[in-house]
């Protein structure tokens, strides 16, 4: 196995993983299909050979034709037992380990060996079952990798923070390969139309056997269409029904449910902050990458708002919170961002040129009485002093900061 040469380390997932290198726990690394989880085995490889000079690496790539031989989980466990060392740590390392039959069985029985270090990515969101996690409570840790952030698209393609940059970053997403490409719409949507398709079929279609794969393909592109809009099973269900495709509301909501286990979709629930409590009908969706959303629905100037607000959504959870949509009575909170006990209210608005836009963003804010830090992202650049304590700030100026 060759650790390829130029790799643009992403210095956020390290940190998260390098306290754990060594150790006897298993490192799951899930997310979207090329949002760069090889390349972060790559990366783990190459500090690993840094730091335990004439160490053993295993690396199992199913997506390679030259391991199609391991395909359950006793040929997973028999391969890294008989490739083992005999002495020191072997460092074992599994792409996309759900390609392989009950795979959850050789983790546990190789967990038993200590001197084994694992690490194995996946494109599911539900890779490890309930099952599995009781097996292995506490002896394993689970990163969610991301397509690029904003910072790192700069990185990547060696750009600077300018509004031309912004607008490369809102059309074509964050997929790290899209740096070997020319940035031109027909190369760079093509290739992603043949990532989605990629993950529909791979990651949905044949893995959950589904057989309407003309509605599956009509709710992406209906999901797409209305990103960020407030919806349930039903409501969806009635919108499609009057577009004559009938799908009952309970086969919607597991359709849905397939799309946000394949890492395309993010589903974030409602929540009251007077009752503190999350509703359980009404969420709203939005994409892991907007290249995709924009390749399969198109790059739309009506469109801004929505895809605005899908970019700080993203970003939020970059930066490691766990999200939410506020409702406090009749007002509508864009987001509450949760991380290690404190909390982020965000506003998105495309403009606050009209007063009415600045009464109701700045107003919903004002009305949740606690002292978490509060802000309205526009795209408009404003330099200046907050709103009663509430931070105006420009998207691009919310993207450069790691919150």
């Amino acid at each position: 196995m060759k650790i390829p040469k130029q790799l643009i380390s992403r210095m956020d997932y390290m940190d998260r993983v390098v306290p754990f290198i060594g150790k006897n726990l298993i490192k799951v690394f899930t997310g979207q299909r090329r949002v760069g989880k090889s390349y972060l085995l790559f990366q783990i490889m190459a500090y690993v050979e840094d730091q335990f000079p004439g160490c053993t690496i295993l690396y199992v790539n199913k997506e390679d034709l030259g391991f199609s031989h391991i395909k359950t989980a006793t040929d997973l466990h028999d391969y890294v037992i008989s490739n083992q060392a005999t002495e020191n740590t072997t460092f074992v390392f599994i792409d996309e380990i759900q390609d392989i039959e009950n795979f959850e069985a050789a983790l546990r029985s190789l967990l038993l060996y200590e001197n084994l270090d694992i690490y194995c990515t996946g494109s599911n969101a539900n890779l490890l079952s309930g099952d599995i996690v009781g097996h292995l409570s506490g002896r394993y840790i689970e990163i969610t990798v991301y397509s690029l952030s904003y910072v790192e698209f700069l990185q990547f393609h060696t750009l600077k923070d300018s509004d031309t940059s912004l607008n490369l970053f809102l059309k074509y997403g964050g997929l790290p390969y899209i740096k070997h490409l020319p940035l031109q719409d027909a190369i760079v949507f093509e290739y992603l139309k043949n990532i989605y398709h990629t993950i529909v079929y791979r990651d949905i279609i044949n893995r959950f056997s589904i057989r309407n794969t003309v509605f599956l393909e009509q709710l992406v592109q209906f999901l797409a269409a209305h990103t960020g809009s407030l919806f349930s099973a039903k409501k969806i269900s009635d919108f499609l029904k009057s577009q004559r495709t009938n799908m009952a509301p309970n086969q919607v909501q597991t359709y849905i449910q397939y799309l946000v286990s394949a890492f395309l979709l993010h589903k974030v629930a409602r929540y009251d902050l007077v009752g503190k409590r999350l509703f359980e009908i009404g969420d709203k969706f939005y994409f892991e990458n907007l290249g995709i959303r924009n390749a399969i629905w198109g790059y739309r100037i009506e469109d801004r708002g929505k895809i605005m607000e899908n970019a700080v959504y993203n970003h939020l959870v970059f930066c490691g919170y766990l999200v939410k949509v506020g409702i406090l009575g009749d007002k509508e909170i864009d987001f509450i961002a949760e991380k290690n006990g404190e909390k982020l209210y965000v506003q998105v608005a495309l403009s606050l040129d009209a007063e009415k836009t600045m009464e109701r963003e700045f107003g919903n804010l004002l009305a949740i009485e606690d002292n978490y830090p509060k802000m309205v992202v526009t795209m408009d650049v404003f330099d200046g002093a907050s709103f009663q304590g509430v931070k105006a700030l420009d998207l691009r100026s919310f993207l450069m900061e790691a919150w």
